[in-house]
């Protein structure tokens, strides 16, 4: 499929979401004495092969069971669906992240002009070439040039002109010699050392001649590009625009932050979470809120927000064995189907493309650390397909257990953990609580997701694990 990205490797035509590993900046963890707390010491670097994750016998499933789905198969499916907007025209300033969606051409030269590339003394390669500080090389100073418009100039042997950083260079000239080599004189200057022809002089067209390419398609805008594409003379530029997410959350028993929860009701954190998650992932995002409990209201809103999204993002704890009202009417706007994936937490996923436009729906658990572990997993890849991105997955490091880690059989597990460097390198990772827990405290003390295979059900302490450290738009 097109868009894969290179570290997001495939099996079976999937998209693979953690395999590959890359160094990534992580804080340093202290040294520890062997056996202290339980864990053991971290080996010195390079690291060695140590006890690995303990995989299940040969005839294990992969599984849970044939009604339950990989977690590959969902995200392919979500992916496969997904939509690239059409391009649209920004102002250069306003397309900064996105990516570059046409191949701007110069029709300038750049530098337009020879020009100085530091303050000094326009001359002659061959006057100063002798210039040492024991017997200097004087030169007469012929006038002085200053960036600006300015009429030509020229030297002859033995003439200088004093030049500042890009000031159009006198013909003739074919060195600068930097101020601090002389003794800035203003009638004659006394130079010290001679730089080699063609020193400290930017010639026209050195850095873009007419028709060279500026910047290219799928080339991210950053403050270089908008300098360079400012600099051949474009104020508008075709750009992947960010895709609009719109995110809502779905049960009786939310209520808004600004509400005080009666006994048996929660506050809607999910809308917050994943509106800023989506924000970090490039989306614009919007957060429309909870869900009304009126079944036709429902139908409206849904409706409606289908119509101003390129991605419908729903938070909520769906029926497992029928369906709720908000699946209903999901449903009912086209083919929307709920699934239990082999992951924990949060098995319990949907997908769809509904109305009009086929706009894909993704719908997430709702408890709050499945949310956001379902939007890494699922919704963060879509949304940099969207955006025409290459590389669609974080990347992922190899980090040695600080502890046993235990897995469910058949379920690939994200667990939340810290993941530091190692004084004597490579990576240690810690986890934040344990499996059962959901404690949004404990998960914003994390920096990573530590991630088991569907076939391995312990890693012991010491073993290597997968970790995807969560960095802020990375």
């Amino acid at each position: 499929m097109s868009g894969q990205s290179d570290n997001g490797s495939s099996s079976g035509g999937g998209f693979r979401i953690h395999r590959d590993t890359a160094q990534v900046d992580m804080p340093m963890a202290p040294p520890r004495r062997p056996g202290a707390g339980g864990t053991p010491a971290a080996p010195s670097a390079p690291v060695p092969a140590l006890t690995g994750p303990v995989p299940l016998p040969a005839d294990g499933r992969s599984d849970a069971s044939p009604l339950v789905r990989t977690v590959e198969r969902h995200l392919d499916e979500i992916l496969a669906a997904v939509p690239q907007p059409d391009a649209i025209e920004l102002a250069v300033l306003d397309a900064q992240g996105l990516l570059c969606a046409e191949d701007v051409v110069s029709q300038r030269a750049l530098p337009a002009f020879d020009q100085a590339a530091l303050d000094g003394y326009a001359a002659r390669a061959d006057d100063v070439a002798a210039a040492t500080v024991a017997q200097p090389v004087e030169l007469a100073v012929v006038g002085e040039s200053v960036a600006g418009a300015s009429a030509p100039s020229s030297i002859g042997p033995g003439l200088a002109l004093k030049v500042a950083a890009g000031a159009m260079l006198p013909s003739g000239a074919d060195v600068v010699v930097p101020g601090v080599w002389t003794d800035q004189g203003t009638v004659r200057v006394a130079v010290q050392a001679g730089p080699p022809a063609g020193s400290y002089v930017r010639r026209t067209g050195d850095d873009v001649a007419p028709g060279d390419p500026a910047v290219q398609v799928g080339t991210p805008i950053g403050p270089a590009q908008i300098s360079l594409l400012a600099a051949v003379g474009r104020d508008r530029v075709l750009v992947r625009p960010r895709p609009r997410v719109v995110v809502l959350s779905a049960g009786t028993e939310l209520v808004d932050v600004s509400a005080s929860p009666s006994p048996g009701q929660v506050v809607d954190v999910n809308s917050y979470a994943l509106a800023a998650a989506a924000r970090d992932a490039g989306a614009d995002a919007y957060r429309w809120g909870i869900l009304p409990a009126d079944p036709r209201r429902l139908t409206e809103v849904l409706e409606s927000q289908l119509l101003r999204s390129d991605l419908l993002l729903i938070s909520g704890t769906f029926a497992g064995g029928g369906f709720d009202m908000v699946q209903e009417a999901l449903t009912g706007l086209g083919g929307m189907r709920f699934r239990q994936v082999a992951m924990h937490p949060g098995p319990a996923q949907g997908f769809g493309r509904l109305g009009r436009d086929e706009v894909p729906v993704i719908c997430v658990p709702g408890e709050p650390v499945a949310a956001l572990v379902a939007f890494e997993v699922f919704v963060r890849p879509a949304i940099r397909l969207m955006l025409g991105k290459r590389q669609l997955f974080r990347r992922t490091v190899q980090a040695i257990a600080g502890q046993q880690l235990l897995s469910p059989l058949g379920y690939r597990q994200y667990l939340h953990g810290t993941v530091m460097r190692h004084p004597d390198g490579g990576y240690v990772v810690e986890p934040v609580g344990d499996a059962t827990d959901a404690l949004l405290a404990r998960m914003a003390r994390a920096n990573c997701l530590i991630v088991i295979d569907e076939d391995v059900t312990e890693v012991a302490a010491g073993g290597l694990i997968t970790v995807m450290p969560l960095l802020l738009g990375g």
